[in-house]
């Protein structure tokens, strides 16, 4: 099925896109990083190098850590962090209701095999 991939370009220099809104959501999800890196394929690195790279373009976390211990570490989304998803979330399906008429037009224009 057809679809696409948006991806919001945010001044002065950040971005958040498709990959970065499923890493809040897994968060969200999994209570931690390392769970929602793995759910997506990434190492912890990378998963925490993205998130403190959404803290710096918004200017404050979009996830909170706790330290292990006794009751096990972990990481929850912030307030802004969920704005973020909403926010992404629903640009995605703003843009995919204004394209659909002519991303139709163009399907049908793809040769089939057979």
């Amino acid at each position: 099925m057809p679809d696409i991939r948006l991806r919001l370009l945010l001044d002065p220099d950040g971005h958040i896109g498709p990959g970065r809104a499923e890493l809040l959501e897994g968060i969200a999800a999994l209570g931690s990083i390392s769970a929602a890196g793995r759910a997506m394929g990434m190492s912890y690195r990378r998963a925490w190098e993205l998130v403190e790279e959404m803290n710096r373009i918004f200017g404050r976390p979009v996830a909170e850590t706790q330290a292990g211990g006794r009751q096990g570490g972990g990481a929850r989304l912030t307030d802004l962090g969920q704005l973020v998803v909403t926010r992404f979330r629903s640009a995605e399906a703003a843009a995919r209701r204004a394209v659909a008429e002519e991303m139709a037009a163009l399907q049908k224009e793809v040769r089939r095999e057979g």
